[in-house]
């Protein structure tokens, strides 16, 4: 049952309202101002007892040129020479973040670049960053880590990828998209098969374990047949776990996609077609559903976690490191240490203003309540592995699960009708027509959630 989606046209129309993603829960919509970096170095200070692992993420924001989609915190410049202040600041957040934590005793587990362009640096900053992070933080040696890096195949020459690997990243993200020519002129990213593909050789051949490619269904000019086409040119490049996103259109918050012209965009019949043909590809090629828009092969860690019941949800997407603190440096980035959620300011001034003042740039966060986690656990555990057992989970948390959810069990009495979801005994079960609407079966377990923030900040199910 692990890979079996059942497609219901008209229950998707039905379900497919605006919900949060629960990259985290509570959203990043309950992060308060009155959460400073007082309150975030106290609980990091508290984070040691605990002892647990560390992840570490850090933001580059950087881009030489606008994809046009892009929703990400970015600055567009082609002056390379702009990033060395910016880094010159991250390294300082990453001495100020390791005076908090005890990084002798909690080694770094996972570590990742995103952005912006990541390989927008050049290799000697890339050198100094990381040797920056292994001089305050306990990197692990051994290649044992998962240490990751997004990458844009148009800025990835063979020595940067050298530098990558040698520095330790194994693991690697590549931003495709679309293989379409006039997709990727529509959306002001143009980059051939060939050179995604020369990428990947280069890295296989440099031992990186896993290879991860991200595509965007819902871009202008995408037809069925348009993705059929890419979609086989990219199982065919056969990486090990792919990530196929929802585009959502909202050029009035998000000025680039003002630039999209919305005549082109797919129908949203067009759309839902698109995505049921990519499930269909995708599981045909032997790839596990593994959730929303996430796949990766049987043998991949993040399947594996999944089948073992201990996968995890963080702001990084699906996640193999439930065990591990969340310390996310450079502007914007979002923690998640302890009991609490802390995100740096948006601004890059704000953030290098703080953080060359001496102090850390968190701008707003939160403290999680006792009913917070109990929430968070309980969408965690549905949104990554489909079922729950509310007697194990009563156990776990000192609850009754059936009296402490009486209005949400209430409330899933229609998705039950509807085929979504099997509730049997406090035994939680998503069906296979229902794991495509997981998002609207864990809005029923949201405390914050009402009709003015679901229309106002969340992009649509589907």
């Amino acid at each position: 049952m692990q890979n079996e989606i059942a497609w219901d046209n008209e229950l998707i129309r039905r379900y497919d309202l605006s919900g949060p993603r629960y990259t985290s829960y509570p959203t990043a919509l309950q992060f308060s101002e009155k959460f400073g970096p007082q309150d975030y170095s106290r609980e990091a200070l508290n984070s040691n007892a605990a002892g647990k692992p560390l992840s570490l993420y850090f933001h580059i924001p950087f881009c030489a040129s606008l994809c046009y989609y892009c929703g990400c915190n970015k600055i567009i410049t082609q002056d390379r020479a702009k990033a060395q202040a910016y880094l010159n600041s991250l390294q300082e957040e990453i001495r100020l973040q390791a005076e908090l934590l005890d990084t002798d005793q909690r080694t770094v587990q996972q570590l990742h670049w995103g952005g912006g362009t990541p390989t927008f640096i050049s290799p000697q900053q890339m050198y100094e960053l990381m040797e920056t992070t292994g001089r305050h933080f306990k990197l692990l040696d051994d290649d044992s880590g998962d240490y990751s890096i997004e990458i844009d195949p148009r800025e990835a020459d063979h020595k940067t990828l050298e530098t990558l690997r040698a520095i330790g990243f194994n693991r690697i993200s590549l931003g495709v998209q679309d293989f379409n020519p006039a997709v990727q002129r529509a959306v002001n990213r143009v980059q051939s098969p060939e050179l995604t593909a020369d990428v990947l050789a280069k890295v296989r051949e440099l031992g990186f374990r896993s290879t991860n490619i991200d595509l965007i269904y819902g871009l202008p000019l995408q037809t069925v047949d348009t993705f059929a086409q890419t979609l086989d040119q990219v199982i065919a490049m056969n990486p090990d776990r792919l990530s196929v996103f929802n585009y959502a259109h909202l050029p009035e918050r998000l000025k680039s996609q003002r630039l999209i012209q919305e005549q082109d965009l797919p129908s949203p019949a067009e759309k839902l077609k698109i995505l049921e043909i990519t499930i269909a590809y995708l599981i045909g090629a032997g790839y596990v559903y593994i959730g929303m828009d996430h796949f990766a092969k049987p043998n991949d860690p993040l399947a594996q976690a999944q089948q073992a019941g201990v996968m995890h949800r963080n702001f990084q997407g699906y996640s193999t490191h439930a065990d591990c603190d969340l310390v996310a440096m450079g502007v914007s980035s979002i923690s998640q240490v302890g009991d609490t959620y802390c995100q740096n300011a948006h601004k890059i001034n704000d953030y290098q203003d703080a953080i060359q003042g001496g102090q850390l740039a968190v701008t707003k966060g939160l403290q999680l309540g006792r009913d917070d986690l109990i929430r968070r656990a309980v969408i965690n555990q549905l949104i990554c592995h489909f079922k729950l057992d509310g007697n194990a989970f009563s156990a776990q948390h000192g609850i009754n699960f059936a009296d402490y959810f009486a209005r949400e069990l209430a409330q899933l009495q229609q998705h039950q009708r509807d085929g979504l979801v099997q509730i049997d005994r406090n035994q939680l079960q998503v069906t296979p027509r229902g794991r495509l609407l997981i998002r609207s079966i864990c809005m029923n377990f949201d405390h914050y959630i009402n009709q003015d923030t679901l229309r106002q900040s969340y992009s649509r199910i589907i």
